[in-house]
């Protein structure tokens, strides 16, 4: 197998990998219109973006759909995962980055917070084990980096990373680069952060379904966090099949869609 990885330059972009919530759209056993819809927008993979940053592409999230996306994309190298939180459908398309270490030349470095480690040590135990008698490539080679709160550099970009809320035992990262945004998986958003979001071009925020969640915004709290913040462009992601493509972006106020799986934006 050749190791020369074929990957397109997406240097100065943003691509959505996906925009749905953790049972995807179209979910299964499911036909409601949204799901039985022709139009490709209203197909959403599981949520994660990829950046093309001065020195390699970072991944944020590794969704369960994430071999499918990357080929989709046509995104071929990942130097580096920035991790929101542990939940399933943000964490559990790890292991398709085995190949990664082939063209990196060593481990995927991973930056995530002390409780996303834990998940995936316990999830994929078998990382992290000795390989005796295993072919190389069995298992991803990994390397974790601990984060906080505090702004750091990754990549050549400056990452400043924020805390959001995601129901009452889940503390979830949002993160700034610029003056982009990521907002996902959140029902709340505390003051600190509230600042640290001031002054965006794009905000890029979790918007579920029409009526709030337990753990997630619904569209009309969401659209009360872009009237305080008030960045110049919105796109709402980790949506359900409550949120029908073209009728939802008709109702919307100028500035505020939804993004949809293969959305590419600049990041300058």
């Amino acid at each position: 197998m050749s190791r020369l990885p074929v990957s397109r330059d997406i240097s100065g972009r943003l691509v959505f990998l996906g925009t749905g919530t953790s049972v995807g759209v179209p979910a299964i056993g499911c036909g409601c219109p949204v799901c039985t819809s022709s139009n490709p927008r209203n197909n959403r993979t599981r949520c994660g973006l990829v950046l093309g940053l001065p020195h390699g592409n970072l991944l944020i999230d590794t969704p369960p759909d994430l071999r499918t996306q990357l080929l989709r994309e046509g995104v071929g190298v990942v130097h580096a995962v920035l991790y929101t939180h542990e939940h399933a459908d943000h964490i559990f398309g790890l292991d398709d980055l085995r190949l990664m270490q082939f063209y990196l030349g060593g481990p995927v470095p991973l930056y995530c917070e002390p409780r996303v480690e834990l998940r995936i040590r316990k999830s994929f135990d078998y990382a992290f084990r000795p390989a005796d008698g295993l072919h190389r490539g069995a298992i991803p080679q990994l390397a974790f980096h601990t984060i906080g709160l505090e702004p750091f550099e990754l990549l050549g970009a400056r990452v400043v990373p924020l805390r959001l809320e995601h129901g009452h035992d889940t503390p979830v990262l949002g993160f700034r680069f610029g003056n982009i945004a990521y907002c996902t998986d959140t029902c709340g958003i505390p003051p600190d952060s509230m600042e640290l979001l001031a002054g965006l071009d794009v905000l890029i925020l979790d918007c579920l379904r029409h009526q709030p969640h337990v753990t997630h915004f619904g569209l009309s709290q969401s659209l009360e966090i872009v009237d305080k913040l008030r960045p110049r462009r919105t796109l709402f992601t980790h949506m359900s099949h409550d949120l029908e493509h073209d009728a939802t972006n008709a109702g919307l106020p100028s500035g505020v869609e939804l993004a949809y799986d293969g959305l590419e934006l600049p990041l300058g």
